[in-house]
């Protein structure tokens, strides 16, 4: 269960049944919340397998601060989780950001109040359509801060680990053609567990695919987008134009749209 109060772990795509009630689930089952991937401590013991610490010589620590403002020397940026081996005079450790899945649409509130009072055997259906966000969660949170941490770790001689479920990693390409293990081949160590029943049919974190790829890999991965041609473009932008008035803001108008589009141009820059 989320810490958030009205959050939830999990979502997964499911059909209402025959009386409008929950049916059966369907396909792989989406993290939204960071919490999800803190059981049994699987990713800090798992990259700490990869870079050769033994369980014994592991360390772990939170939210350490890597970037200070330099008017106020407050903190302005931290790792989220920290593996490290101190042994003798010698420290050796990585950096680990999870990122879970944003979604889109109304809270899971209204869901736990409604099963307050529901007292049918099953769980209605959903008030309302929740999407997994992966444009979101990807190109617009999860790659600025790695385009952040990761120069400053690649300076320092550390490496940055990234965690993110399996339906993350597959929206934004999945596994690599040729996937490297070598440590030496990039910047950032993609962690990709998975979500499997256990014996007793209860959803089990546990380790999945791992690959390693440079900074600027990452960034075309995580972006997964191509610019379209000039001419589709100004398609679309000739449908979108409108004549600028006097009496309204950029604000105002954004919110009326009560002129119809601008007149159609013949010319074109592309």
């Amino acid at each position: 269960m989320s810490r958030k109060r009205g959050g939830g772990c999990t979502l997964q795509r499911c059909q209402p049944d025959d009386d409008g009630r929950l049916g059966p689930a369907v396909g792989a089952c989406a993290t939204v919340c960071p919490v999800r991937f803190e059981e049994w401590q699987l990713l800090v013991t798992w990259l700490a397998d990869i870079m050769g610490f033994s369980r014994d010589e592991a360390m772990l620590a939170r939210e350490v601060a890597f970037m200070h403002g330099t008017g106020t020397d407050k903190p302005a940026g931290k790792f989220d989780l920290v593996v490290a081996r101190a042994t003798g005079g010698d420290l050796s450790w990585y950096g680990l950001e999870i990122q879970a899945m944003y979604f889109s649409a109304a809270g899971m509130g209204s869901e736990f109040e409604r099963l307050q009072t529901d007292d049918q055997s099953s769980p209605s259906f959903l008030n309302a359509i929740r999407r997994p966000d992966w444009r979101s969660s990807s190109a617009k949170r999860l790659m600025p801060q790695l385009q952040i941490k990761v120069p400053t770790l690649r300076r320092w001689g550390s490496k940055m680990a990234v965690a993110v479920d399996r339906p993350f990693f597959n929206a934004v390409g999945g596994v690599s053609p040729d996937y490297s293990r070598d440590l030496s081949d990039g910047d950032v160590i993609w962690l990709v567990p998975e979500l499997q029943r256990n014996v007793d049919g209860l959803w089990q974190l546990t380790t999945g695919h791992w690959e390693i790829l440079t900074l600027e890999a990452t960034a075309d991965k995580l972006l997964a987008t191509e610019t379209v041609r000039c001419g589709k473009f100004e398609q679309d932008l000739r449908i979108n134009l409108e004549p600028l008035t006097q009496r309204e803001t950029w604000r105002e108008r954004g919110k009326s749209r009560k002129q119809g589009p601008l007149r159609r141009f013949s010319g074109s820059q592309c």
